[in-house]
């Protein structure tokens, strides 16, 4: 299990047209008044910024929560766009990159530095991509790497990290199998039949599970890896599984549902090995090249730690769940980046629900 170690995360933002609120009126004058910013919730600037992105479209290039002020960021890259932001009282700032031009980025480096031990990911707090290189690529491989980077100029930006990029095994309770250890993430319901999603690494190389006491649970349905990173198992004993996860201080965090991540949002990972971290959504739809051609797109980037065990963990937000544990660098002594897969996306793929 050395080669395939990951654990969870997760994060939701509601449609704020769920909410009935539209931008008709902000498009349609010129002369809206500008509102001071508002502070917002992270699950309120969620809403808020996917009807933005939706009303402004090509105008729309990202967005981010300030946790220190408690406002949402747009992107944006018309002096028209801002009025429309300014008007329903988030803050804009007119960049350079546009979302296409970020995705074009993307593409080189997935065509020209597909390159083990490294990762990209979405900035929008810098309006970049974000090239991370781990203590393994060196010489030809880091020329070749920095070329590729040099060349995408103000679109990207290229970063060390002196941990080396590698699956984790573990999440918030311990589930064990075949000589391997990952943890559980999220107690799911299918068809009214009990489930829960684990790291699809774990999943790949175990088929069986069984709790802390040795006592067989369960039994795997779907995995998915590397495509993805999210493995699906049945309960097979009759026990007790709870929307919640474990604290690991006699007490636990109740989960309600799922939600999408922000850049900015404040996150807790629980996992076996580690127990219990916090830290912050950094960049989204990030790509990791684990090595030994496990290349894993769309996952969550954070700077919470994690290590070998916390694989499947739970990453949540208040009680949302925002992803599964995938992998990173570092260790919980030194810190590192940890790599989630988004749970929306797993629950969307596997017909479950939190609950």
């Amino acid at each position: 299990m050395s080669k395939r170690r990951a654990a969870i995360a997760g994060g939701g933002i509601l449609a704020l047209a769920a909410a009935g609120i539209t931008f008709q009126t902000a498009n349609a004058s010129t002369e809206t008044p500008v509102q001071t910013p508002r502070t917002l919730s992270v699950a309120k600037a969620g809403d808020l910024a996917s009807a933005l992105t939706k009303d402004l479209g090509a105008d729309s290039a990202g967005s981010y929560y300030d946790a220190r002020t408690k406002q949402l960021v747009m992107n944006v890259l018309s002096e028209d766009a801002v009025k429309t932001v300014e008007a329903v009282g988030a803050k804009a700032r007119i960049v350079q990159n546009s979302l296409a031009a970020l995705k074009s980025a993307r593409t080189t480096l997935k065509n020209d530095a597909t390159i083990p031990g490294t990762s990209w990911a979405t900035d929008p707090a810098t309006n970049k991509v974000v090239v991370t290189a781990d203590r393994t690529v060196e010489g030809a491989a880091w020329a070749k790497l920095s070329k590729v980077v040099d060349g995408l100029g103000g679109k990207a930006e290229l970063k060390r990290t002196q941990g080396e990029f590698k699956p984790f095994v573990a999440g918030g309770d311990a589930i064990t199998g075949g000589g391997g250890r990952c943890s559980l993430g999220f107690n799911v319901v299918k068809g009214g039949e009990p489930y829960f999603i684990t790291a699809g690494h774990c999943t790949e190389a175990i088929s069986t599970w069984s709790d802390s006491s040795g006592q067989e649970i369960g039994t795997n349905e779907q995995s998915s890896f590397p495509d993805n990173d999210f493995g699906l198992v049945k309960y097979t004993a009759d026990v007790p599984h709870p929307s919640e996860v474990n604290l690991y201080n006699g007490s636990a965090q109740q989960i309600t549902g799922a939600a999408d991540a922000t850049v900015g949002m404040k996150v807790t990972r629980s996992g076996s090995t580690t127990q219990v971290h916090d830290g912050t959504v950094t960049g989204l739809d990030a790509t990791v090249n684990y090595g030994n051609g496990d290349i894993v797109n769309g996952l969550i980037q954070t700077d919470v730690c994690a290590e070998p065990g916390d694989s499947g963990g739970s990453l949540f937000s208040g009680d949302k769940a925002i992803g599964l544990t995938s992998g990173g660098s570092g260790d919980c002594t030194s810190g590192g980046e940890t790599f989630f897969q988004p749970v929306t996306e797993a629950l969307s793929a596997t017909g479950t629900q939190i609950g």
